[in-house]
């Protein structure tokens, strides 16, 4: 049995540290190989999301939640909106910007809450994929490696 333990860490600018931590917690809980590399990319695309473009400072909180290991990114600035999330997309033309789109498609559920400390950022990843539903698309896959984007 795997004892249940929480991971809480500062948001710095030492990204391999963070993704480290993460990866050894989630490796800890029984993430399998590619599920835990997806984790730990979309924990760094929200982690770099708050050092550019939000107050620069939060905290990251990783737990198992059941079948599924959440990871709460707290930017104290608070200005990540729901409209944010909607809006993500890949532009083929730009270098930069692919952040949200990218969480939300390695993660099996992202959610959003402003509290009183900040925007709360809680990214959901289940130790197996969903199987995709009849009639649906098979859920964003990425070569192991290389970030693929293709539209």
């Amino acid at each position: 049995m795997i004892d249940e333990f929480e991971l809480r860490c500062p948001i710095t600018a030492d990204l391999a540290l963070i993704r480290d931590l993460v990866g050894m917690h989630a490796r800890h809980c029984g993430l399998p190989g590619h599920r835990l590399e997806d984790l730990v990319l979309a924990v760094n695309e929200a982690v770099t999301n708050v050092l550019d473009h939000g107050g620069g400072a939060g905290t990251v909180t990783a737990r198992q939640a059941g079948d599924r290991i959440a990871v709460e990114v707290l930017d104290r600035a608070g200005g990540l909106t729901h409209d944010h999330l909607a809006r993500a997309t890949v532009d083929p033309t730009a270098t930069q910007g692919y952040g949200l789109w990218v969480i939300q498609h390695l993660c099996d559920e992202v959610t959003l809450r402003q509290t009183d400390r900040g925007s709360l950022l809680t990214l959901f990843v289940r130790h197996r994929a969903p199987a995709p539903r009849r009639n649906e698309p098979a859920p964003f896959a990425r070569p192991r490696n290389e970030l693929a984007f293709t539209l």
